[in-house]
């Protein structure tokens, strides 16, 4: 049963009968009601007291009055300020409550014919994932669960940076200091050992600069002229004209990188139905430029090179092809875009990369309108805020990264040193207990990680992220434990599931199918605004309203065996939404902790 259609249909008709008034049921607009109120469906209504002729005041008093006494629905109502407070019946809420238990597939939606792409992740190969990486798989992996139980048919694809000159950096570096070293010798994962030559690079050109300074050239020119920058360049341009020694270089440091990510996504819980590299793509869209110039959307200037001009759209000119007639980032992006429509035509594509990068997809998506292509309307830019320690930003090429892997075998650490200082793990086996503790530390990071709205720069601090009583993954995992707990000794006490002949139910019940109603509409909310925070929220205020529940009455206990059944039926259904709510955001929930 959905409460709102029938309640909208009931205050249009007492608008109807009570001052002639004809309202469209759905245009009639209910919110919930304030806690600290009475009730659990409010009714506003000052837009209607032109037409009542009423006070907004007298206008809800007489509209309550005609629900109470003419419907089934409403039990009672209270007035404040115009605004109309309901409190529905427990027959109401009972009703909610079966169809929910009914439905195997409650706030999961029927595919909708409709096609998305979500593109996330997008590494260079030259270092390994990092803290940054882990809001941006995390977000993407997880909006594109929340757009597949809204019907969509997901396509999840990465975009690898497998080329260019920070790649030839990380080469050189290992050609000069590697001496044959590699993944197993080291006993370091390949796109670490990478990592680890991007920044020896980079320590060994910084000191390059200082030297040529030393002897009175400019910082500027310094930087341009220092003898490693140059090698890069030149190793670029080997690259590029397909030199056998450098490109089979390339290849084996790129193998590293790949296996290297593989364990990592593997760890996280992500993955993707396909990798586009730009190895493949950077020449792409050169034939988009051809075709833009003959539409009037480019134009060449006498250096040969090409520009769009968006000045007229409140931007500037834009760089599409240099005068040498190499692409730039705009130029493989444009072709890039042809390619994935062309591989999959989907509605919508979705690109999840951080703010830094606002411009360029405003850019891109503008360009690719006025060229005339009818995907364009479907392109998103995702962006999300970066994400810094409590000791500052990082940077990769100075080594003061938190690489991914070394974050995550830090957060699965704190897990066992807080749930060993808890106890109650003395049943488990050592496997057991370490997969508790993979689920709680990735889990932390996850939902640290999600429960922001993804626009929002955010401090990380991994200390606050597990707390078994905070807002946290770790508190909601600790509820659907004590659900699962509960299940379990019901189980084995044979309790029946048959709660029918119930009638009454006390407050907190009615609260906890309140809450329970809304996850479809949570779900629906994720989707249209791509915000993973709307589901942890409601795993959070879930979780809180079970804890509340737990406390006021007595499950096993009751007064009869009907109520202890029901409430048996109400853990097992809060137990089945937490876990769904957790699962679309790749969060796992422990049966024990």
């Amino acid at each position: 049963m959905h409460i709102e259609p029938v309640l909208q249909q009931s205050v249009s008709q007492a608008l109807e009968e009570l001052f002639g008034v004809q309202v469209p049921a759905p245009a009639i607009s209910l919110q919930p009601t304030r806690k600290d109120f009475e009730g659990s469906h409010t009714f506003v209504t000052f837009p209607f007291a032109k037409q009542t002729r009423k006070s907004p005041d007298e206008t809800a008093r007489l509209v309550g009055q005609y629900l109470q006494s003419r419907t089934e629905i409403v039990a009672g109502f209270n007035v404040v300020k115009g605004f109309l407070n309901l409190t529905l019946t427990d027959r109401v809420w009972l009703d909610v409550f079966r169809a929910l238990e009914a439905d195997p597939q409650y706030g999961e939606f029927p595919e909708n014919g409709k096609s998305v792409m979500v593109e996330y992740s997008s590494p260079n190969t030259n270092k390994p994932l990092h803290l940054g990486h882990l809001r941006n798989n995390f977000l993407g992996y997880s909006v594109a669960e929340i757009l597949k139980a809204n019907g969509y048919k997901v396509f999840r694809t990465n975009v690898v940076n497998d080329r260019g000159i920070h790649i030839c950096k990380s080469m050189l570096a290992y050609g000069k200091f590697g001496q044959g070293e590699t993944p197993e010798s080291s006993g370091m994962k390949g796109d670490h050992l990478i990592g680890k030559y991007y920044v020896a690079f980079d320590k060994a050109y910084k000191q390059e600069i200082e030297d040529l300074k030393g002897r009175g050239v400019g910082e500027e020119e310094a930087k341009k002229k220092a003898p490693l920058m140059l090698e890069a360049q030149d190793m670029l341009r080997r690259w590029e004209q397909g030199d056998p020694d450098t490109v089979a270089l390339w290849k084996k440091m790129n193998g590293w990188a790949y296996e290297g990510f593989e364990q990592t996504y593997q760890r996280m819980g992500v993955w993707f139905d396909k990798y586009y590299y730009e190895s493949n793509t950077y020449l792409l869209g050169k034939d988009i430029i051809e075709e833009g110039l003959q539409k009037g959307v480019f134009y060449r200037r006498p250096d040969g090179s090409v520009w769009c001009d968006l000045t007229g759209d409140g931007l500037d000119e834009k760089l599409v092809l240099r005068s040498d007639g190499t692409s730039v980032y705009i130029t493989q992006d444009l072709g890039t875009a042809d390619l994935k429509y062309g591989d999959y035509g989907m509605e919508k594509s979705l690109y999840v990369v951080a703010t830094e990068q606002d411009y360029h997809f405003q850019v891109l998506f503008l360009i690719l309108k006025k060229l005339g292509r009818t995907y364009a309307d479907g392109l998103y830019h995702l962006s999300y805020g970066m994400v810094d320690l409590p000791t500052g930003r990082m940077k990769s090429r100075e080594g003061t990264v938190v690489d991914a892997d070394d974050l995550m075998d830090e957060m699965v650490q704190t897990a066992r040193e807080r749930t060993q200082e808890l106890g109650k793990i003395e049943e488990y086996t050592p496997e057991h207990a370490q997969k508790l503790y993979e689920m709680l530390g990735l889990g932390a990071l996850k939902y640290f990680l999600l429960k922001v709205d993804p626009k929002k720069r955010m401090v990380f601090n991994p200390e606050e992220s597990i707390d078994f009583q905070g807002h946290t993954a770790s508190y909601i995992q600790y509820s659907h434990a004590r659900t699962s707990a509960i299940l379990r000794k019901a189980k084995n006490d044979n309790i029946s599931p048959d709660w029918s002949e119930l009638q009454k139910i006390h407050g907190t019940e009615k609260d906890l199918i309140a809450l329970l109603a809304t996850y479809p509409d949570r779900v629906k909310e994720a989707g249209a605004e791509y915000a993973p925070s709307a589901l942890a929220q409601f795993a959070y205020e879930l979780s809180r309203a079970y804890s509340r529940f737990f406390t006021d009455v007595s499950i096993f206990n009751a007064d009869t065996e009907t109520e202890k059944r029901f409430r048996v039926a109400l853990t097992a259904q809060t137990a089945r939404l937490i876990r769904k709510s957790m699962n679309l955001l790749g969060i796992g929930v422990p049966e024990r902790m």
